[in-house]
């Protein structure tokens, strides 16, 4: 029975958590994220028993049906969800906790070569958009969001969001947008640290062009540079 109302809880997390999920018979057959924590589960078991090679095979047959790779060591809480899946990677000595949501691509790595705890650890109620990579023996506060494609290095406190290579906290988010990870809506550290740039090249070359109109000096590079200052700047244009 307790077996029973797990799996229960499973295909109801996927329901809740997914708004494509139509039906519990769409979600059994068709959600490989669920497939793979169930068979995790079972590999969970055999290593727990020191029963390596056969926990190893297991993950490594639902890694070449899934896409997903979970180390059988890997530690992992209620009502987790891995939503598409593809490239996920959670290493043997990472821990989850309940109520954590994360995207495809999505990488709990190390950075040691030691026998011991190496991969990160994860609160509750954590979610960690697709593509973000976290490394390390570092601790996801509880109700942290991370977005999409960030790397996490260290600590992150509780209710933060992180963004950006390195990962940086930002704030200025209500409490709803802490709910719901809007990727569409996170600042671009890196972006709007090229646009402080930018804005201080233009500065610069206004007072060189003011110092060249007074001594006649003129180069034939300047359209050049012009040019491909504009082409930069609609980079940035088209992203906001």
């Amino acid at each position: 029975m307790k077996i029973l109302k797990l799996l229960k809880e499973d295909i109801e997390t996927v329901l809740k958590k997914d708004p494509a999920a139509k039906n519990v018979f769409e979600v059994i057959l068709c959600y490989p994220g669920l497939h793979a924590l169930w068979f995790h589960r079972i590999a969970h078991w055999f290593y727990k028993r020191k029963e390596f090679l056969i926990a190893r095979i297991i993950s490594h047959i639902v890694r070449f049906l899934t896409g997903i790779e979970i180390h059988p060591g890997a530690k992992i809480g209620r009502r987790f969800f891995i939503d598409h899946g593809m490239g996920v990677v959670i290493g043997e000595t990472a821990e989850i906790g309940d109520d954590v949501l994360i995207y495809q691509g999505v990488v709990l790595g190390g950075v040691s070569l030691s026998k011991g705890k190496r991969h990160p650890t994860v609160g509750n109620n954590v979610v960690i958009g697709a593509a973000a990579i976290v490394l390390g023996n570092i601790k996801i506060g509880d109700n942290s969001r991370i977005g999409a494609g960030s790397v996490v290095l260290k600590d992150v406190p509780e209710g933060a969001t992180v963004v950006g290579v390195p990962g940086r906290v930002v704030l200025g988010f209500t409490q709803q947008q802490f709910q719901i990870l809007e990727h569409n809506k996170l600042p671009d550290p890196i972006a709007e640290g090229f646009e402080i740039l930018i804005k201080e090249i233009n500065r610069l070359e206004e007072r060189i062009k003011k110092v060249e109109s007074l001594e006649g000096i003129t180069t034939q590079i300047d359209e050049y540079i012009e040019q491909k200052k504009k082409e930069i700047e609609g980079m940035f244009e088209d992203n906001k």
